[in-house]
């Protein structure tokens, strides 16, 4: 008889996080997005499990100054519907980069995780400043270069 080998789950107390600071300036927007979503995830851990939220936290700064390429600016419009007549409102990339870059930054990365409760648990350990402060000192987080 074969001796079967179990599949190894990890539980919820066995989960250590970290923290990680991400300095978004000259950075392009979809790929920032892209590695920090996997960071988010937990899939850069060989602990990964598709149901846990094994995950570390993420802090970017200088969201203010990201990039984008060709003609986003102009042309990527971000549309939101109230569900009422009338109550369909777009704003172009450029006028939400001026007014709020943390939310460009927030949105492209929440729409590339999974959706649900678990994803909404992955985005409560991201946090995106506009420039290059922030308040989470007491969390050591360590430099990131993506």
């Amino acid at each position: 008889m074969h001796k079967v080998k179990k599949t190894y789950v990890i539980k919820k107390s066995e989960i250590k996080r970290k923290w990680y600071l991400v300095d978004a300036k000259d950075k392009i927007l979809g790929r920032l997005a892209s590695k920090v979503a996997v960071i988010l995830r937990g899939k850069h851990k060989p602990i990964f499990s598709p149901h846990l939220d094994t995950g570390d936290g993420v802090i970017i700064i200088n969201a203010s100054k990201i990039k984008v390429t060709g003609k986003k600016l102009q042309d990527k419009i971000y549309r939101r519907y109230s569900g009422y007549p009338g109550g369909l409102k777009e704003v172009p990339l450029k006028t939400l980069l001026e007014k709020r870059p943390e939310t460009v930054l927030r949105l492209a990365i929440k729409r590339m995780l999974p959706s649900g409760p678990l994803a909404r648990r992955m985005l409560k350990k991201l946090k995106i400043y506009p420039d290059d402060k922030h308040p989470h000192q007491a969390q050591n987080p360590q430099r990131l270069n993506l």
